[in-house]
């Protein structure tokens, strides 16, 4: 089915109900489908192909995810763009994927003026006021409120979405109605509730990634998605109680800083069914707080935008073992791989299929793989091999078949001989009660050929040191995995989905290096 079928599927079951809302406004699904059909006509009658792509630029609003649910109903292949980035990578990114159309916020008015000086070529559409642009309240008001008239193939591409970028310059990722509706059926199938019960999404994530998409499956059942401006504590918290949230997807990140209010507040969380948490590793330890203070809500869910956020998932219940919390060894799994994939550990040098518990390279098949990287084949040649997606994880599956992700293979740290993955000495680190996060790389040294390093940022308020940091690991690690030096700092640098940037943290301690390995 075309990705446009699911948010369809909501708006003929209920036309009337609220399929988005925000303190301030709300959109049945009347309104949002008729806006955006008036979106899709209006690009079709500007000259818009199918595959053509379409960007908007916008902090999380209602209108601006509509304008994407009208690319996709005019056939076009949406660019997520995040206004947190600095102006010339937009630019860089609206040229590297031929944009033709921005839809934009007038709030972010002075990026679209800085892009104007850049030279950018393309059609500006104000979701606003703006007299330097084309209003869409004007843009639409002569096109018909009616679903055009497309033929709509299953690996036409919907959306050319930049990559994480935390471990080097950005591609764009080529997903296409097929693998885009594997995952919303992974996650309908993941969120299961009952036919008569009312599904609240809340979108506090930027809605430019992983959050957006995660409100399909919510509108499919026609449930309400509730819009916040930004992943604040307070205001998601306030959210939940005020409208009766059952489901949200947060980064690590944010729910240890959801943690960290709730430690101090009394909320009304009964209504959360589910916390999707992805984006990247989670301590065991603050995953075990977290269900203590909300229960068994949080579900694990494993994926790459090359094949988005449905791999593997743990369920709430298997978080919980025999009535107790489960051990972390469970904790810190993926889960189980879902029902469309197929998920094996392969020797990333020979190619070939590992036992259970090797560690390897995990490769993905199935429709939920992207159809390839824009515009550069040998890239995808890289990383598509017969058929399976090289994801650049490093991981194993266990005797239970749970998915346990040890690290990217780029972060992998050779000290004197020995393989160390940061991520098994970022969990230890993480347990350590002063610790807010932290990022563990290799350092060049002249003895070891890398130094394990652990980069610290500490909880506001506690304190920390590094002896008892290296005593720490060395109790649970040995000698060869614990670092032999621990910074601290003020905060991590993050990438605007809320990732640890490792390339950055790295760059500091290889910059006068004569060597990058």
């Amino acid at each position: 089915m075309a990705i446009i079928d699911f948010f369809d599927r909501g708006w003929r079951a209920g036309p009337q109900s609220i399929a988005y809302r925000t303190d301030r406004e709300s959109w049945t699904y009347q309104d949002a489908g008729e806006m955006s059909c008036r979106i899709a006509n209006a690009l079709l009658d500007m000259g818009l192909q199918c595959e053509s792509t379409v960007a908007v630029l916008s902090p999380n609003a209602p209108l601006a995810w509509i304008c994407v649910l009208g690319v996709w109903r005019a056939g076009g292949a949406w660019v997520p763009l995040n206004p947190a980035n600095p102006v010339a990578e937009t630019a860089t990114l609206l040229e590297r994927f031929d944009v033709e159309v921005l839809f934009y916020d007038p709030s972010l008015r002075a990026q679209v003026d800085h892009l104007r000086q850049l030279g950018t070529s393309l059609t500006l559409i104000a979701l606003g006021d703006d007299k330097e642009a084309l209003d869409l309240a004007d843009w639409i008001a002569e096109h018909p409120s009616t679903p055009p008239d497309i033929d709509y193939r299953m690996d036409d591409v919907i959306a050319v979405s930049p990559t994480g970028g935390t471990t080097g310059e950005p591609k764009g990722v080529m997903n296409t109605h097929r693998s885009f509706s594997v995952m919303v059926i992974h996650q309908m199938l993941a969120l299961s509730y009952d036919a008569h019960e009312s599904v609240v999404n809340l979108a506090a994530a930027p809605m430019t990634h992983t959050a957006g998409v995660l409100t399909l499956q919510t509108s499919a059942r026609g449930g309400t998605v509730v819009v916040i401006e930004r992943a604040a504590p307070d205001l998601i918290l306030t959210a939940i109680e005020t409208y009766g949230v059952t489901e949200i997807f947060l980064p690590p990140t944010v729910v240890y800083r959801l943690l960290d209010v709730l430690s101090d507040r009394t909320v009304d969380t009964s209504t959360l069914r589910y916390l999707l948490y992805a984006a990247a590793p989670m301590s065991s330890e603050k995953l075990r707080l977290g269900i203590e203070q909300l229960g068994p809500v949080f579900i694990e869910c494993y994926g790459q935008m090359e094949a988005p956020a449905a791999i593997s998932f743990l369920r709430p219940e298997e978080h919980i073992v025999d009535g107790h919390i489960a051990s972390d060894d469970r904790l810190s799994s993926c889960g189980r791989p879902y029902p469309l994939v197929d998920v094996v550990v392969k020797d990333p040098e020979t190619g070939q299929r590992l036992a259970s518990n090797e560690t390897g390279e995990i490769c993905v098949r199935g429709d939920l793989v992207m159809k390839g990287y824009y515009k550069d084949p040998m890239k995808t040649a890289d990383v598509i091999k017969d058929g399976w997606l090289h994801t650049g994880d490093l991981g194993r599956i266990d005797g239970e078949g749970y998915l346990h992700l040890t690290d990217r293979k780029k972060d992998m740290i050779i000290t004197g001989g020995f393989n160390v993955y940061p991520g098994q000495v970022e969990q230890v680190i993480w347990g350590h009660p002063a610790v807010e996060d932290c990022a563990v790389v290799g350092a060049p040294d002249d003895d070891w050929g890398e130094r394990v390093t652990a980069v610290v940022e500490l909880k506001p308020g506690l304190d920390a040191g590094e002896d008892e940091i290296i005593a720490l690991c060395r109790a649970s690690l040995g000698g060869v995995r614990t670092p032999k030096q621990v910074i601290f700092v003020d905060r991590l640098p993050r990438s605007v989905n809320g990732k640890v940037l490792k390339k950055d943290v790295r760059q500091r301690f290889w910059t006068k290096a004569d060597r990058a390995i």
